[in-house]
């Protein structure tokens, strides 16, 4: 074997969530109906519900009913403001199926609104006696819905998106699920201290902050 160098095979590395941030180093995958809607032969030309497409490297996948890579064949997962938007259950069913695919020792990013300055912020503003400080709290953490378009093109449009959050987590929450998911060394993290380097090729030093405020990273290994 003189004069040949054995490579180490590329990482499998997979993001889910991705919207329109993809790498062609990953594989890109998202659950939004619009991403289903446009990859139909022929009618899948006509969508109009985003004023851009997802971009061709984004497949349709839906973590909750599991990605098609076998258990143990993944070594990084990464999900940027993914989970608000899955209830509860349907969360902790994608901690689960995330951590079924990593290897051992693989690694597990993510970010989601945090909670706590949100709550924090409420309290400060409602001790003071700040007008609209729920209505504040309502817009910051997109529970509620403070406007629908009615009408078919309204529902269509529902139909299509997943813009809504539906479950917020503070970091000890979060930490307690992705331990029950059998997750280890559970970390808070910031951007670019990765420990694996490929997470630099999708991280956006944006999705973790809102307002000056830092919101939920943390990084888990299997």
């Amino acid at each position: 074997m003189r004069g040949r160098t054995i490579q180490d095979p590329q990482p499998v590395l997979v993001q889910f969530g991705c919207g329109w941030s993809v790498s062609e180093n990953w594989h890109n995958f998202d659950a939004s109906p619009t991403l289903w809607f446009e990859r139909l032969p022929i009618v899948g030309r006509f969508s109009f519900k985003n004023a851009e497409r997802f971009p061709a490297l984004a497949r349709y996948g839906d973590i909750v009913k599991g990605l098609p890579f076998a258990p143990g064949s993944v070594d990084c997962v990464y999900a940027s403001h993914v989970l608000e938007h899955m209830t509860y259950r349907d969360c902790l069913t994608a901690l689960d199926n995330t951590r079924r695919m990593l290897k051992p020792g693989g690694v597990f990013r993510l970010i989601v609104p945090d909670l706590s300055w949100r709550v924090d912020a409420y309290v400060r503003a409602r001790s003071a006696n700040m007008p609209q400080s729920s209505i504040a709290l309502m817009r910051s953490t997109m529970l509620g819905i403070e406007e629908e378009e009615r009408g078919p093109l309204g529902m269509l449009k529902r139909l299509l998106g997943r813009s809504r959050h539906l479950w917020m987590w503070d970091e000890g929450t979060l930490t307690e699920a992705l331990t029950a998911a059998g997750f280890r060394s559970v970390r808070r993290c910031r951007f670019g201290d990765a420990a694996h380097p490929a997470f630099a090729e999708l991280e956006n030093e944006g999705r973790f902050f809102e307002d000056g405020n830092p919101e939920l990273a943390l990084e888990a290994m299997v």
